[in-house]
């Protein structure tokens, strides 16, 4: 095995405990160029009679059997060798290594399937949402491939677990020709948008009338306030606080005139 983790003669990737279905169509392939299928997956897993008639064709078999049993048990990870020691054939060894990946399967299709069913948007973007709902699809479709998950299941499990927009969607669900699950992302999309900047407009507005609210608290005069002109030319806001006997001056400036109005 080369430090990549393939064989240097074969060209197959070991197998390990993620890579079985990539392992099993290349060691298959790889078995039926060397002639050597018939014996691990073939017509020919099991030896012929041991009698005087098939010495030959038993001879044959079992010099094809040791040549299989050795690429296959050279092909595997230690980690799933204790799972073959033991056996002679290699017809029993790849039934085994079928057995015990097939019921992995099973329990993590199951364990995605849970997980796809309880997904919801959460605090995620709509396109972030998307995504997650489009990965957990793929990889129920890889462990399921004689029934994927089609689009419209994909959709149903997109709007169930939305946060928002909720009757937007029912509009979208009376329409006449439905759009794709491209189209219909696209037009979430476009809806949280527009919501995300109402909602930046409605900030602005909140923080523009505290700062009018203050400024109008600042230049409310009272009846000893006033402005006061000064030798230079410029003017001053003079603001009185009658229980302190403290004078508030304020500096301003506007297009054509300085005045000065200091705290």
């Amino acid at each position: 095995m080369d430090s990549g983790g393939r064989f240097n003669n074969f060209g197959v990737e070991v197998l390990n405990h993620s890579n079985y279905k990539i392992w099993r169509l290349c060691m298959e392939s790889y078995l039926v160029g060397e002639n050597l299928w018939e014996v691990v997956g073939g017509g020919d897993v099991n030896p012929p009679k041991d009698a005087p008639e098939n010495v030959n064709n038993l001879k044959k078999w079992r010099i094809a059997n040791v040549k299989a049993e050795s690429i296959l048990k050279r092909s595997i990870s230690h980690g799933l060798f204790e799972h073959i020691i033991g056996y002679k054939s290699a017809g029993e060894i790849w039934t085994t290594l079928y057995g015990l990946f097939n019921k992995k399967d099973v329990a993590r299709l199951q364990l995605m399937e849970n997980k796809l069913a309880n997904t919801t948007q959460g605090d995620l973007f709509i396109s972030q949402f998307f995504l997650k709902i489009k990965n957990l699809c793929s990889e129920i479709s890889a462990l399921k491939t004689e029934e994927p998950i089609s689009e419209a299941r994909m959709k149903r499990h997109i709007i169930h677990g939305l946060n928002e927009y909720i009757p937007y969607v029912t509009s979208i669900q009376g329409w006449a020709i439905q759009p794709t699950l491209v189209g219909f992302e696209s037009l979430l999309t476009s809806q949280e948008s527009l919501a995300r900047q109402i909602a930046r407009c409605s900030i602005s507005g909140s923080e523009g009338d505290a700062l009018f609210s203050n400024k109008k608290k600042i230049f409310s005069k009272g009846k000893n306030d006033g402005f006061r002109k000064h030798e230079d030319g410029g003017e001053s806001f003079e603001k009185r606080d009658e229980n302190k006997n403290v004078t508030s001056v304020i500096d301003v400036v506007n297009l054509d005139t300085k005045r000065r109005i200091v705290v």
